[in-house]
């Protein structure tokens, strides 16, 4: 009969796996943005001499997950050693094998994983490693790069990040309108360098009529990054003259009336974290809609005094209706601060 899983924190880990743990989060952080609908997962595999020999992160849909990569790697240094992997393996048969079944085979005598799997048909993975005699212990972290994956999962919608840039006193541009730059170049180039990581970037006609944006993700160079988002425009109103070339689709842009439509089709689509950087009224709306899970704010060290706010119609009246946050982690960015923060008691 399989024992409870052992929980453990990171003071509990021995050299070797802390370092193995280091290459497993790595691995899954530079996966991120390409796994969708799978989550970006990483692994890695220690000898039992504790020699890191695998490391591995879960490839595009239809491809082997992290565990996979890792064992590969390995080979038959496997056999006795470690698995450490940021999310439980699965033990169901998808598009690829369970990971149960391939760590089992490869000889790993212990499995250390991060986050629970919530998905109904892989999770169990823990249990299933522990009736074939493998040790598991789960270990209590937190993955950044998994957060949106897990949130969507339970949601049952794409996770929605909102992204801000604005001074110090809320505001996105000037009285006269102007608004480039509110923000430097080192919170610019992370703009870019975030964008590649998402499934998908959000913005209104609004801002598609104002600016024709390209919503690319682009180098410091101006190249393209290998990895870009699914560009999506939410309102009613035609955009197609701003893209002679071809229809919307072609060139990766989707157009949908509101975000009820744009939600229901997109989870579909199998998009799991999706960006929204679209004016104050669709930052408004999304608040208002109360589907937004995570802020990204760009914040300038310049006061305006007036101008246009980050959000317009955000659906509050009172102190007490207020959306609520908490603050997750703060990152300078040259002159800038980056501050990213979490839905407070999500729904």
């Amino acid at each position: 009969m399989p024992q409870p899983t052992a929980l453990i924190t990171p003071g509990d880990l021995s050299p070797a796996e802390a370092h193995a743990l280091e290459q497993a989060l790595q691995a899954g952080a530079l996966v991120k943005g390409t796994t969708s609908p799978n989550p970006p997962v990483g692994a890695a595999i220690l000898s039992a001499e504790g020699e890191l020999c695998g490391v591995g992160g879960t490839q595009p849909t239809g491809g082997p997950h992290a565990e996979i990569i890792a064992l590969a790697q390995a080979g038959s240094m496997s056999r006795g050693g470690t698995a450490i992997v940021t999310l439980e393996p699965c033990r169901h048969t998808g598009r690829t094998g369970p990971c149960t079944q391939a760590l089992h085979k490869a000889g790993i005598a212990k499995v250390i994983f991060i986050h629970a799997d919530p998905m109904r048909e892989a999770a169990g993975g823990a249990q299933e490693l522990q009736a074939q005699g493998i040790k598991v212990a789960q270990l209590q972290l937190e993955v950044p790069e998994l957060q949106p994956w897990l949130s969507s999962v339970r949601l049952g919608r794409p996770h929605i990040t909102l992204k801000i840039a604005q001074t110090l006193d809320g505001f996105t541009s000037a009285a006269d309108g102007t608004s480039q730059w509110i923000t430097g170049p080192a919170a610019r180039e992370n703009v870019h360098q975030d964008r590649c990581t998402r499934d998908a970037i959000i913005i209104g006609t609004g801002t598609a009529l104002a600016d024709n944006p390209s919503l690319t993700a682009r180098t410091p160079s101006g190249e393209l990054y290998p990895e870009q988002p699914l560009r999506i425009v939410i309102g009613s109103r035609p955009i197609n003259e701003l893209m002679p070339q071809g229809n919307l689709a072609e060139l990766g842009f989707l157009q949908f009336p509101d975000i009820p439509s744009m939600l229901s089709e997109i989870e579909s689509l199998g998009l799991r974290d999706v960006l929204v950087e679209g004016g104050p009224r669709l930052a408004g709306s999304f608040l208002q809609a109360r589907v937004v899970d995570a802020l990204r704010v760009y914040i300038a060290p310049k006061l305006l005094g007036s101008g246009t706010p980050s959000t317009l119609g955000a659906g509050v009246n009172t102190l007490i209706e207020a959306h609520e946050f908490e603050l997750r982690s703060t990152t300078v960015l040259g002159e800038d601060i980056l501050a990213l923060y979490q839905r407070r008691n999500p729904s």
